[in-house]
């Protein structure tokens, strides 16, 4: 038999099945798929979780600011912070700013030191206050400025605190004042404070500041202490504490130089 002609070889496939029509070239054309059912569920289901999720946090009273807590306070009372720090009560949780309030108490209430804001969920903010602590006072009248560790004038009380030394500027004719200022003068007198040991601050009346090297420290029994600088005030304290061990009766210490202190009758 005579084999298959030209046409027919081109009317087959590969195997002897015929094909339907013309031949074709390339790939059939592809169709476009829909999303599955489940996808379109899932994509669903996010939507309304995050729409939901949204209306909870800034749509509900659920999660409302209702109270403030406020921890930490000595001598200002839990009220002043609160009315200070203006937390917007009913506003959504989500919504206040907490760094904002941390400025304002900062402005307001200069006895605050340090404060830190924290939500607490679902309708709380707290409010954790340091309040600075005077280490020095300045007779302002018969009043009295509290000053801290940093040298900062926070507050004026009309009693003074126990145990609080009283600080002595010179004059602003004084050239210490004239060549570092009177507040880094106070700053240079609070700082030497901080440093002393507590036996020796129980016994401190008052800082005679002159000049910038030259703090006298004032004790109870008609006593004092040269102490120089601010600079080396750890190892001055550590000299001051051994000599007075060594001569319990001296009137005056000088440790302006604490290689080489030394202690006398007046």
């Amino acid at each position: 038999m005579a084999g298959p002609t030209t046409a027919e070889r081109g009317t087959r496939k590969p195997g002897g099945r015929p094909l339907a029509g013309r031949d074709r070239k390339g790939p059939p054309p592809r169709r476009r798929r829909l999303p599955a059912p489940r996808l379109l569920v899932s994509l669903l289901a996010a939507a309304v979780l995050t729409g939901g999720g949204l209306w909870v946090l800034y749509g509900s009273s659920w999660v409302r600011a209702e109270r403030v807590e406020v921890f930490g306070t000595r001598v200002l009372t839990p009220r002043e912070v609160e009315l200070a720090a203006g937390v917007p009560l009913g506003s959504p949780m989500v919504s206040v700013d907490l760094d904002r309030i941390e400025s304002r108490l900062r402005d307001r209430l200069a006895r605050i030191d340090s404060v830190e804001a924290e939500r607490s969920w679902p309708h709380g903010v707290e409010l954790r206050v340091t309040e600075r602590k005077p280490v020095l006072l300045m007779r302002k009248g018969a009043r009295y400025v509290e000053v801290d560790a940093k040298g900062v004038r926070f507050a004026t009380v009309d009693k003074a605190p126990k145990a609080v030394p009283l600080v002595e500027l010179t004059s602003d004719q004084s050239p210490g004042v004239r060549r570092f200022g009177g507040q880094r003068l106070l700053k240079e007198a609070a700082l030497v404070v901080s440093r002393l040991p507590a036996p020796i601050v129980k016994d401190l009346l008052s800082v005679q500041v002159i000049s910038y090297d030259s703090l006298t420290l004032k004790l109870t029994g008609d006593r004092e202490v040269m102490w120089g600088s601010s600079e080396k005030s750890e190892v001055k304290a550590r000299a001051l504490t051994a000599l007075m061990k060594a001569a319990p009766r001296a009137g005056r210490f000088d440790v302006s130089a604490p290689t080489a202190p030394a202690a006398s009758a007046s």
